[in-house]
């Protein structure tokens, strides 16, 4: 492959350009970018190639006007697909945490759940003032497993926790100011703000920048991989056996309040 010139792959979750020293991985499952299996499978595969290219230096993550993502597939909750999901997801997570390319979010309307954890694992993020962040999992009796691992590590621990125990959701002002963003703009410059960070970032040394992000993250990645391995085992040995978790995940794909039993 020519790394000289733009190419692009067809998946059927994604999009992914490489036009060195840049990759732009693209989520494309509408109408909100949700993340089903087939598409971990298709962005750990993406990330596979990406990896290896010595001429890409930077990876733009990025969903549609609508929806960077509205987070991961509920249905792929059930119990005979959660440790496969979970399997996948945080596969893809630590592809992202351990990638020697540096990695920009650009996030446009919805970033939820599985979406946000996604974005704020990226080194560094760039969110339009019309984006919606949050952390929904509680209201469906759930948690979010690289959110309770990591989130307190970006914004502080009473900011993750009222973020992941209420599920509230904030714009990109807000997630901004309290460092899940580096910046926050107008939809029309969100664009712009991108291609600014990825103009700086073409003119340093790929293993320089390589070698400065394995040592950046060198002490909270110690912190991350023993956090989300438990969070891992206390949600499929402890939470999916609570009879509240089945019944919120059953009332939200039967579109319906959850009628919660404290157990």
């Amino acid at each position: 492959m020519d790394m000289g010139s733009e190419a692009q792959t067809q998946w059927s979750r994604i999009a992914l350009e490489l036009d060195a020293p840049v990759a732009r991985l693209r989520l494309e499952n509408p109408p909100l970018n949700i993340i089903d299996i087939p598409m971990m499978d298709d962005l750990a595969a993406a990330w596979a190639e990406i990896e290896p290219l010595p001429g890409i230096t930077t990876v733009v993550l990025s969903g549609s006007q609508k929806a960077f993502s509205a987070g991961v597939d509920v249905a792929a909750h059930a119990p005979d697909k959660i440790e496969e999901m979970l399997t996948k997801f945080h596969r893809l997570i630590r592809q992202l945490v351990t990638s020697k390319k540096v990695t920009i979010a650009a996030v446009h309307g919805h970033c939820l759940g599985g979406g946000a954890e996604l974005a704020m694992m990226c080194d560094l993020v760039y969110t339009s003032e019309l984006a919606t962040w949050g952390f929904p999992e509680i209201k469906l009796g759930c948690y979010p497993p690289v959110a309770t691992a990591a989130l307190a590590a970006l914004v502080g621990q009473k900011q993750a926790a009222d973020l992941v125990l209420t599920g509230r959701s904030i714009p990109g002002k807000e997630a901004t100011a309290i460092g899940l963003a580096n910046a926050v703009v107008p939809e029309v410059d969100l664009e712009h703000a991108v291609k600014d960070a990825v103009e700086r970032l073409s003119h340093l040394s790929p293993a320089a920048l390589a070698v400065t992000k394995k040592a950046l993250y060198a002490w909270d990645s110690i912190h991350f991989d023993k956090g989300l391995a438990r969070a891992e085992r206390i949600y499929l040995e402890e939470l999916m056996k609570t009879a509240d978790a089945q019944e919120g995940i059953k009332a939200f794909l039967e579109k319906r309040q959850p009628q919660w039993r404290g157990k």
